[in-house]
């Protein structure tokens, strides 16, 4: 692998993550629908529909590096798949709970580490000795110290609740879904994080799959393609599952019919193709990194989505009427990330 393949290979990380950045952000104008009206459609589009459009046009046999891959490889990919289903919906739920700030901080500091950690110890243990196994595990700790940091701020913005609601009162919109006592949103935030790591733990645990893609004469993106139809499937299968049943339970299917449906669903049509391709981008970019490609990569893409996130939420008036001290911590927090991003763009390079 040349440097300039894996300089692309980090570049493309941080593209994916201004994508994942921004994704969440049609959410705060969303406010005449249910979660479970926003919910579903983004799910079908990010989970279901992009990634079998995208096999069905780059993958010539998919059914056919399937059959060539270890069973162990395929079924890893599926439960993983499932059990980050489950992560997503607590995503979902924390990000209407406690804000989009506050949820991003928190589950990807968590996922950030643990996704970052076990895949390089699943795919390659001996790396933690190198110069660049100890650079990864430098920048995903700089990335975590960022988020904790964020955290604060956002925790303090969290505090005034009467600020807030004043903000959210001046804004375009609301956002969709209803606020929780703190607790419950962060086990929600905590719940999302340990699940979203296992997403990345899976990806890891399909490479066989990516290997015999390109044993069988396909490029390395083609069963990277094929892997995130399995994760991805199923896991939305479990959202739409959810999905379904809050609609029967709440009776908010009827929101469906109301007079402004096209704009409320082109904007979550835009979540899932912006969330969905953040995820083809990173696989793209994974396989330019080399064998820790998924070790380095999940940190770079995280942390750049939550400095995106952040900045967004700067724009959109989420830290308008804050404390100054409260001001501080996330710039100082947003520094922290953006030396993260250098260092872990700088291991992309080694």
């Amino acid at each position: 692998m040349t440097t300039s393949i894996a300089t692309v290979g980090a570049i493309l990380s941080v593209v994916a993550g201004i994508m994942n950045g921004v994704f969440a952000l049609p959410m705060r104008f969303l406010g005449r629908w249910e979660w479970e009206n926003v919910w579903l459609p983004y799910i079908l589009v990010a989970c279901l529909i992009m990634p079998a459009a995208v096999v069905y046009f780059t993958v010539s046999a998919p059914m056919a590096i399937l059959a060539a891959s270890p069973l162990s490889a395929v079924i890893g990919a599926l439960v993983c798949g499932s059990l980050w289903g489950f992560g997503a919906i607590m995503f979902g739920q924390a990000v209407s709970a406690v804000g989009i700030s506050l949820t991003n901080t928190i589950a990807l500091a968590i996922s950030a580490s643990l996704g970052s950690l076990l895949p390089m110890l699943i795919l390659n243990p001996t790396s933690l000795t190198t110069k660049h196994g100890a650079l990864v595990l430098a920048g995903t700790a700089i990335a975590i110290a960022g988020m904790v940091v964020s955290g604060v701020a956002g925790r303090l913005r969290e505090k005034n609740h009467l600020a807030l609601d004043k903000v959210e009162n001046e804004g375009e919109g609301t956002l969709v879904g209803r606020r929780r006592p703190m607790r419950v949103g962060m086990m929600l935030c905590i719940g999302a994080g340990i699940l979203s790591a296992v997403f990345n733990i899976g990806f890891s645990l399909a490479q066989p799959i990516i290997a015999a893609g390109i044993s069988a004469g396909h490029a390395a993106s083609d069963g990277t393609n094929l892997v995130w139809l399995l994760l991805l499937g199923s896991g939305g299968i479990v959202n739409v599952i959810f999905c379904v049943y809050l609609l029967m339970n709440n009776h908010s299917g009827q929101k469906f019919l109301l007079p402004e449906l096209t704009r409320l669903v082109v904007s979550t049509i835009l979540m899932g193709l912006f969330w969905g391709g953040a995820i083809f981008v990173y696989g793209e970019a994974s396989t330019r990194l080399g064998s820790l490609g998924p070790a380095l990569g999940w940190p770079l893409f995280l942390t750049t989505g939550l400095l995106v996130s952040n900045i967004c939420g700067i724009f959109t008036g989420e830290w308008r009427s804050t404390a100054a001290n409260t001001k501080w911590w996330m710039g100082w927090g947003l520094a922290v990330l953006a030396v993260a991003i250098l260092v872990l763009g700088e291991a992309g390079a080694m």
